[in-house]
């Protein structure tokens, strides 16, 4: 029979395993990987496992830095809300300084590795780190435009893939953060609406001009419509290397009428119910229509 330390032990290996992955938000880690590696493959003209291997774990350090230095500096704000309370520095089960050694070490370790790839790579990762900490993370609690730059370092992975493949930041690259830029507003509008009364107890503005009305989905419909024109754009040969055939283009286009399908239903209803089927075609189109493009690549 195991003793009660040993048994102890394993629980709390477990619970500290399990904040861990809390802190630095392993889910949206890996999704940010994924976008990240999508990107590469689109970009690069031979595959390097090497560098897929070096920019899914700088990638990873980078997000969970991001995320890291986010919850020490929301302590306060999340021990508010119900959906944060339990965080491990809310809850009081890992402390700040603790906290603030892992971001601070994966901060480090992530933007070298990246420069191991190329210096762009490692100067778009400080960039995104440094402004989801020091500029969208404060301003959430001053002023619903927090969105608007949180959308840039949450922009950055599909654009970093392509990067870290080719060393350039061109036409290309833009177009890629370009997309997945205009897809956050749908995206964390969605989100807001979802969380409006959780977030307004805690003082965070998350909707346009912090209002959960028509208003705020008339812009989601705005922004989700800009979009899909980004997304179908590289079928016109604007988009220099980055090229996709029109069969493409009408999948992608197809998709993302899908998200505005449930924007117009939100507008229409104003539930949460339809908001949360918005925010979930949203995670379907960012997780789907990078594959898209490149199985697109790999067919022609």
């Amino acid at each position: 029979m195991e003793s009660v330390s040993t048994l102890k032990n394993k629980t709390t290996i477990k619970e500290l395993f399990s904040d861990f992955k809390q802190l630095t938000k392993v889910g949206l880690s890996v999704s940010v990987v994924f976008t990240s590696v999508t990107g590469y493959l689109l970009g690069a003209e031979e595959i390097n496992s090497t560098i897929i291997l070096l920019l899914a774990i700088g990638g990873y350090l980078m997000v969970g830095a991001s995320n890291a230095f986010n919850q020490v500096i929301e302590k306060d704000i999340d021990a508010v809300m119900q959906r944060t309370k339990n965080r491990p520095l809310p809850s009081g089960r890992m402390s700040t300084t603790t906290a603030l050694i892992i971001a601070t070490v994966f901060t480090i370790a992530g933007i070298a590795i990246l420069y191991s790839i190329n210096a762009k790579c490692a100067l778009f990762g400080a960039i995104s780190i440094f402004l989801y900490t020091s500029a969208y993370t404060p301003l959430k609690a001053v002023t619903p435009l927090a969105v608007f730059v949180g959308a840039i370092p949450g922009a950055i992975p599909f654009m970093l893939g392509w990067v870290a493949a080719t060393g350039k930041f061109g036409v290309e690259a833009g177009f890629l953060f370009m997309i997945q830029f205009f897809w956050q507003f749908p995206h964390f509008w969605a989100i807001g609406w979802l969380q409006y009364e959780e977030y307004k107890k805690a003082g965070l503005h998350m909707l346009p001009m912090d209002k959960k009305d028509k208003g705020a989905v008339a812009q989601i419909i705005f922004y989700t419509c800009v979009m899909i024109m980004m997304s179908v754009a590289p079928v016109l040969k604007v988009t220099g290397a980055f090229y996709i055939h029109p069969i493409t283009a009408v999948i992608v286009f197809l998709l993302g009428t899908l998200m505005l399908y449930y924007a117009f239903i939100l507008y229409k209803t104003e539930k949460n119910t339809d908001a949360r089927k918005l925010m979930l075609a949203s995670v379907f189109y960012i997780t789907i229509v990078p594959i898209i493009y490149v199985v697109d690549k790999f067919l022609h």
